[in-house]
């Protein structure tokens, strides 16, 4: 597997993000097939990635209430 450069993409944190600089994740625009996902708390450690059909049905399932504990 080959390294994916992050050191120029842009990270958003999700709207839901606590405004006072809590935890939360951040999303960098996807690259082809992939959508990296970082700790806001630790920019420096390692990303996750998911495929683009895996991360929208995760949002989706979030957004429907359909992730309940």
């Amino acid at each position: 597997m080959r390294a994916i450069d992050l050191t120029n993409v842009t990270w958003r944190k999700s709207t839901y993000s606590n405004p006072d600089g809590g935890a939360c994740l951040e999303v960098a625009a996807p690259h082809p097939a992939t959508v990296p996902v970082r700790d806001s708390k630790t920019p420096d450690a390692p990303a996750l990635f998911f495929a683009t059909a895996a991360w929208a049905s995760f949002v989706t399932a979030l957004k429907d209430g359909g992730l309940s504990g």
